[in-house]
């Protein structure tokens, strides 16, 4: 490895460890990957944790050959549960995912004090872009403030130049939340930079054009892959073979949730101007959205959740966004009074 990869692997985790999550002297810090993970970001992770005077666990297991629920078969499920439900943080590096898994899912039902994130198999510059250069307390007001007015919104508009433009309708009975950067205290987290909202179910109607999603060949190509969303669910998948694929994708589940819209973010991270191709940085490009689709927990989607065999994003990169008849986003610009002041400083590091 190079001396500036080292370097940057050392400054990411240690601002992963001791500014982010504030690991206290005596907490223990699950990291958690596979074969597919970057091992050097784990124990990189691991230093920093002795280094604030806590104890490390690095779980390593085979990579499974789907993620989440889809995944359980091929994980050693009772020692992760047993060993995760006692722990204070949780880093899930994991290609393929324990997210949305029994795994996950008992983890918190155990263990109320947990502290998790899931950064996946995202590699170190993307890493850097994502959680490092912007001020995690004015990042936490901006998406605060999108928050409190996404929650008095009844009806969500997004509409893209690439096709994209649908509605859908919110349930204060689910969740809205953020994520800035700080995870000191008990959270389902993920990388900072976003306002999420689960929908409410069987109202989602449009067309979403994908500028990215896992599990295609779209992202920096020439080729189109288009969900018609009927009353919350995929009702048909358009485009050429890309399509063709992906319906054969969803099908593999046999599972009627894996075509039901799980959630929807607005991505606002501060240093992410552009696609790259790496889901957890793309899902939270300025003035983007993401759909996730599949499963949803009951921690989002009370009481029961929507349970899924697995779980998958798509990304939409430049949109407009309407809260009710109120425009907060124009073309991937904020354009809010209220919000603009906070953006400028974000986008300009102030």
């Amino acid at each position: 490895m190079s001396n500036t990869y080292n370097s940057e692997t050392a400054k990411l985790s240690q601002i992963m460890i001791v500014e982010m999550f504030k690991v206290q002297p005596g907490e223990t810090v699950a990291i958690t990957g596979d074969n597919g993970s970057n091992r050097d970001l784990a124990d990189a992770l691991a230093a920093e944790t002795k280094a604030a005077g806590g104890k490390s666990l690095i779980l390593w297991t085979p990579k499974a050959e789907q993620d989440g629920e889809a995944g359980m078969k091929d994980w050693p499920s009772e020692v992760l549960i047993a060993a995760l439900s006692h722990v204070d943080v949780w880093i899930e590096l994991n290609s393929k995912v324990f997210l949305y898994s029994t795994i996950w899912e008992k983890a918190f039902e155990n263990n109320k004090k947990l502290r998790y994130l899931i950064i996946g198999e995202s590699s170190i510059p993307s890493l850097i872009r994502t959680f490092v250069g912007f001020g995690i307390d004015i990042l936490e007001e901006f998406l605060n403030k999108i928050k409190v007015m996404t929650m008095k919104a009844k009806v969500i508009t997004i509409t893209s130049a690439n096709g994209t433009k649908l509605t859908y309708e919110t349930d204060s009975n689910y969740s809205f939340d953020i994520d800035s950067g700080d995870y000191s205290k008990p959270i389902f987290g993920t990388a900072p930079g976003y306002v999420n909202i689960v929908p409410k179910t069987n109202t989602m109607n449009g067309n979403i054009v994908f500028d990215m999603i896992q599990h295609a060949d779209v992202y920096n190509t020439d080729n189109h892959l288009e969900f018609i969303m009927k009353d919350g669910r995929i009702a048909e998948v358009k485009g050429g073979a890309e399509a063709e694929k992906y319906k054969t994708y969803l099908a593999s589940f046999n599972d009627p949730n894996m075509y039901k819209i799980s959630h929807n973010m607005f991505g606002f991270g501060p240093n992410i101007r552009k696609l790259c191709g790496e889901i957890v940085e793309d899902e939270r490009i300025w003035g983007g959205v993401d759909f996730g689709f599949g499963h949803t927990s009951p921690m989002d989607m009370p009481p029961l959740g929507q349970p899924a065999k697995s779980h998958f994003d798509g990304v939409v990169a430049k949109v407009s966004i309407f809260l009710d008849d109120i425009q907060i986003v124009d073309d991937g610009v904020v354009c809010h009074p209220e919000l603009k002041p906070l953006a400028e400083k974000l986008l300009n590091n102030l």
